[in-house]
């Protein structure tokens, strides 16, 4: 406690000395701020968080909302704003409706992903918070404000803008150049689409961004377009659900729930699931991860020594799934009675995973001991069939020819089929022929980047085909990808929310089903 307050004491005697309008004020403040709150952890004096409150929130009213800093501050003051119910049912901090709040959008993509690993749980802890509030309304815009916050500032880079120009046609060509030059400075070593010469000698990601924020806080406030390219609030998100109920997996340290939304229902409902914790799903994974490496399912190519006395824990993982969270949410919409009548078809059912959860497969869920299943296959359209037997420098993958032959052999009767193997299959190439082609299967090693996800990639005959290449937008309507690839879906271990891997790179790259071997 001396050295607390003794810290306490230089870092008040620091914001005294620096001047109002000094640049370091704000973190100054922010730091000052932690102090007490670390103080209060130890002391519980009410009036210390009362002071930490204060000093964070002078912190974050310094810092403009298009500062790199504007998060480091702003974070610890909702951290600290979770303490107290009543500050946190009016919703994520500051203006969050804006993901760009979690990260600055001028920021290159892999130090937005760093910029994220300080905001790890937070969205999962406030949304805790607000469920044992019974606030499942600000619980559900707590999840979905903070997860894939990078892919939906992707995605707001592409957004149509038909209604903006037909009514601000000026404004609305401002915002298609920024966009455009923003997303493409992070996908500009792309081969097929590299920038302008124009573009190259002006663009800075940074004042793009300044711009950008800029340009939508003017659109909005227009009339007719005060909610432009803003996340959904819980109403529309709840009116997405139509196919089915849409289950919201939640947890925590504390706890583990489910929201579940129904279709034709303008309310959340929720089911608590005391069985299951963070722990317990950590130690899924850690299962899951042992039993994928053990069937040599992470590496194609390679055949590990089978671990002696190994005793699989695949099942277990499926079946405590099935017992903990899948089964009571079901039991409470009444399918597991309903599915049993002669001819009922079965209920579709959403499953959204947060956290450590979004590794564990939900949808697969059950007691194996029981088996059984229905599937619907559909035909295939013109198909795009990738096979690298020997990748330079990598070891051999002699089964992609005999894979190859028998997607060819069920397929070509039914559609177009086209395939590159070995050296025809380049970069350029590949991306190309994908361009061309409805859905794709990829037969080749792949690699998840720990250090920088987004140069995670397919590994090609001349290079890597890599996360921000592949999800550079390609042309017309698309359907399935295949990966029949390693570590396609493995995510980062650190930001399990950002689905940040080669499965959900595809998606983003418009095929709307994305399918990879080997379960994660």
């Amino acid at each position: 406690m001396n050295d607390l307050a003794k810290s306490m004491e230089y870092k008040s005697r620091a914001v005294e000395l620096t001047p109002d309008n000094h640049p370091h004020l704000p973190q100054q403040l922010a730091n000052l701020g932690v102090d007490y709150s670390d103080r209060f952890e130890r002391t519980g004096d009410m009036n210390d968080l009362a002071k930490s409150k204060d000093y964070k929130s002078r912190a974050v009213a310094l810092t403009s909302n298009d500062h790199p800093d504007f998060y480091k501050p702003s974070l610890s003051s909702a951290m600290l704003s979770l303490r107290t119910a009543a500050q946190l049912l009016a919703g994520p901090p500051r203006d969050s409706q804006s993901s760009a709040q979690f990260i600055w959008l001028g920021a290159p993509t892999d130090q937005q992903y760093q910029d994220l690993l300080k905001a790890e749980d937070l969205a999962v802890n406030a949304a805790s918070t607000a469920i044992l509030s019974s606030a499942f309304d600000v619980a559900l815009e707590w999840l979905e404000h903070a997860r894939c916050v990078v892919w939906s500032q992707s995605l707001a880079l592409r957004s149509p803008l038909e209604r903006l120009y037909k009514f601000h046609p000026d404004m609305a060509a401002q915002l298609h150049t920024i966009s455009n030059a923003l997303h493409q400075t992070d996908t500009e070593s792309s081969p097929s689409r590299k920038l302008t010469p124009e573009l190259k000698t002006s663009i800075d990601r940074h004042g793009l961004a300044v711009s950008y924020n800029r340009l939508l806080t003017q659109i909005r406030t227009l009339d007719g377009f005060e909610d432009f390219l803003l996340p959904m609030k819980s109403a529309r998100l709840i009116d997405a659900a139509r196919s089915g109920p849409v289950i919201v997996i939640n947890c925590s340290e504390r706890c583990c729930d489910a929201l579940v939304i129904i279709p034709g229902q303008v309310t959340i409902s929720h089911v608590h699931l005391p069985n299951f914790t963070k722990k317990k799903a950590q130690e899924a994974r850690d299962k899951m991860e042992a039993s994928l490496w053990n069937k040599n399912l992470r590496e194609r190519g390679v055949r590990l020594i089978p671990v002696q006395g190994y005793k699989d824990g695949f099942a277990s993982v499926l079946l405590d799934l099935w017992t903990d969270i899948v089964k009571p949410v079901l039991d409470s919409l009444g399918y597991m009675e309903s599915v049993r009548e002669s001819g009922s078809d079965l209920p579709h059912v959403t499953w959204c995973p947060t956290g450590v959860l979004s590794f564990l497969p939900l949808h697969a869920a059950g007691d194996y001991g029981q088996p059984g299943c229905r599937v619907t296959l559909s035909s295939a359209p013109r198909v795009l069939a990738i096979g690298q037997a020997n990748t330079p420098k990598h070891t051999p993958l002699p089964g992609t020819t005999t894979e190859l032959e028998l997607i060819k052999a069920h397929t070509q009767s039914k559609g177009e089929y086209s395939q590159l193997t070995d050296s025809q299959a380049t970069t350029a190439a590949v991306l190309d022929a994908m361009d061309e082609h409805d859905w794709v299967h990829l037969a080749c090693h792949a690699h998840q980047n720990v250090i920088n996800a987004t140069k995670s990639g397919f590994f090609l005959h001349d290079g890597t085909l890599d996360l921000l290449r592949s999800t550079d937008g390609l042309s017309g309507n698309k359907g399935l990808a295949f990966l029949s690839a390693c570590q396609t879906a493995t995510g980062d271990d650190k930001l399990p929310d950002e689905a940040i891997h080669l499965a959900s790179g595809m998606l983003m790259a418009g095929y709307p089903s994305v399918m990879r071997q080997g379960g994660l």
